[in-house]
Formats: C-alpha cells, sequence, structure tokens
C-alpha cells in the first residue's frame, strides 16, 4: 500500500476573459432567448413602444388631429401650474387617506383571526374573503352602485327596516368619495389579506411559545413579536396600496364619472378627460409621466427600507 498522495492532474489557467462557456451552454442561451422571444416582442410592441410614444407626445400639443407641434416642456409646466388639476391632486390624496389605511387595517386584523388554528372552517373564510379580488372592479362598482341606489338599492331596503335611510350616497358631495373608496377596500382588501397570511405563517410559533411563557398578554405578543417580524410584508402592502390609490380610476368612472361637482375627480380621472374628450394628448400624456414618476417613487421608498432591512439584519 503507497502512503504517497495521489497525483493531481494537471488543469490549465483559465483564459483571462473568464471561464470558458462549455460546448452546449451558448446552445442553451440561444434556446432561451428562443423562449423569451415572443412575450419580448409582446412587451415590445404594447407596453416599449407606447410608453417612447407617450413620452414624445408629452412635448407636443397633440390633439389626434393634424400635425403635432413641439412645444417642450410647457405641457408640464401646465401641470404643475394648472388651478384645475390640484382638485383632483387633493381628492387623489384624500381617495389615498380613506382608502389604504382601512384595506391595509382591515386586511391585516382579518389575517390575524384566519391566522388561527382554532377557528373552524378557515378555508372556507379565506376563499369567501379573498373572491372580491377575482372580480372585476369595473363589475363590482356596477353591482355597489344598484345596491347603494336610493330608489332600488337592496341596502336601504335593508337600512329602512331598521328606520334608517342612506338616502343619494353618490350624489352627496361629503359621501361620494368614502363610497367609491369602500368598494375599492371590498375589491382588494382580499389580496392584502392572503399577503398577510403569508407573512404570518413564516413567523415560528416557538416565538409566540416563549412569549407565552414570559407572560406576555395578546397585546404584547402582536407588538413585540407579529409586528416586528412582520415590518417588510406590512411595509409591502402599504406600498402597493398607495400605488393602487394613486392609480384609482374604475369604480369612479363607473360610479360617479368625477362628479359630483368635480369631488371624485382624480388624477387618472383627469388624464382621460384631456385626452379622450378634450383632446389634449400631450397634457394628458405630461400628466401620465408625472404620475409614473410618483409611482416610481414610492417603489423606490420601498426597495430603500427593504434593503435597509436586510443590512441591519445581517
Amino acid at each position: 500500500m503507497s502512503l504517497t498522495a495521489p497525483r493531481r492532474r494537471y488543469r490549465p489557467p483559465a483564459p483571462l476573459g473568464g471561464r470558458r462557456v462549455a460546448p452546449g451552454g451558448r446552445r442553451r442561451g440561444v434556446t432561451a432567448l428562443g423562449f423569451l422571444a415572443p412575450a419580448l416582442l409582446v412587451l415590445t410592441v404594447f407596453v416599449g413602444w407606447p410608453m417612447v410614444s407617450a413620452l414624445r407626445t408629452s412635448f407636443t400639443d397633440a390633439s389626434g388631429f393634424g400635425d403635432a407641434e413641439w412645444v417642450g416642456f410647457d405641457n408640464y409646466v401646465q401641470v404643475f401650474t394648472d388651478p384645475d388639476l390640484l382638485n383632483a391632486v387633493t381628492n387623489t390624496l384624500w381617495y389615498t387617506v380613506l382608502f389604504t389605511p382601512t384595506a391595509v387595517v382591515a386586511a391585516l386584523a382579518l389575517a390575524l383571526v384566519l391566522n388561527s388554528p382554532a377557528l373552524p372552517f378557515r378555508g372556507f373564510f379565506r376563499t369567501a374573503l379573498f373572491l372580491p379580488f377575482v372580480v372585476s372592479l369595473a363589475v363590482a362598482a356596477y353591482a355597489w352602485t344598484y345596491l347603494i341606489d336610493p330608489q332600488v338599492g337592496l341596502l336601504n331596503h335593508w337600512l329602512s327596516g331598521l328606520g334608517l335611510q342612506l338616502g343619494n350616497v353618490l350624489e352627496d358631495p361629503q359621501l361620494a368619495m368614502p363610497a367609491v373608496a369602500l368598494v375599492a377596500v371590498w375589491k382588494n382588501f382580499g389580496f392584502y389579506l392572503v399577503i398577510f397570511l403569508a407573512g404570518l405563517q413564516d413567523i415560528p410559533g416557538s416565538l409566540y411559545e416563549a412569549a407565552k411563557v414570559d407572560g406576555a398578554g395578546v397585546w404584547r405578543r402582536f407588538t413585540n413579536v407579529t409586528l416586528p417580524l412582520l415590518s417588510n410584508t406590512l411595509a409591502f402592502v402599504l406600498v402597493f396600496a398607495m400605488i393602487a390609490a394613486l392609480q384609482a380610476f374604475d369604480q369612479i368612472y363607473v360610479m360617479t364619472g368625477g362628479g359630483p361637482y368635480g369631488n371624485t375627480q382624480t388624477i387618472v380621472m383627469e388624464i382621460y378627460e384631456s385626452g379622450f374628450r378634450k383632446l389634449e394628448l400631450g397634457f394628458a400624456s405630461a400628466l401620465s409621466y408625472v404620475l409614473l414618476i410618483a409611482t416610481l417613487l414610492l417603489s423606490v421608498v420601498q426597495f430603500v427600507f427593504f434593503g435597509r432591512r436586510e443590512r441591519d439584519a445581517q
């Protein structure tokens, strides 16, 4: 039996450009690109090119008829100086304040309830609460319009049995915006509920058991265990809900059309009015890009928050 170490096989050094590509690697890359090509083509035609075209249009006075003239940044200046647009911005912020906390808190509260193993029929309740998210928002808005109708609405009929009268909510300047925000909450909070459930199920049960041993009650376990470990999920849902609120259009268009008296006229409604009714395509495109930048800023805040938490955790 030889005690000498086995001689290692000579391996030439890697080339200066890095490791040489395996014989089949290039072929696999071409194959992958071939599979991706249809999706890339669709994205380029229906997303990339319209975005580039809209950016160019935002620097013109295009109306859809005749030749468009280059106006530079005049449309963007008008976005920040138009007094009528201030009403749309204010309404959008008010809608965001109504929708975001309500949807997030409702989703989190119900997720905590549905995450309990002692709750019977958990699967049924989870499915029932998620189903509204599958329905089109325009369809849900039509249904709610008839439900709260003062003449034929079932909701008014039920409330009248209790001696209450809801009235014509969608024609009330004070109640129209809360009504359309409520429809959006009903439609979307099931999606946020599922995200919170996924986050709650990632929290180890041993942490709750240790907290119980230390004498922590329900509120202490929620504030000291659940919230800290659910903070990333909570931040994601908050940013996602705010982006959805900034893009509110469907139920407002169906239920109020921006009324009454412009009290539900949001930024996206203003884009629609400017582009398709007033035929101010240049201004509508500029306003669209301003909204896009605001949405991107919210996304950047989300990425910065997640990145900082990951660095702190290391």
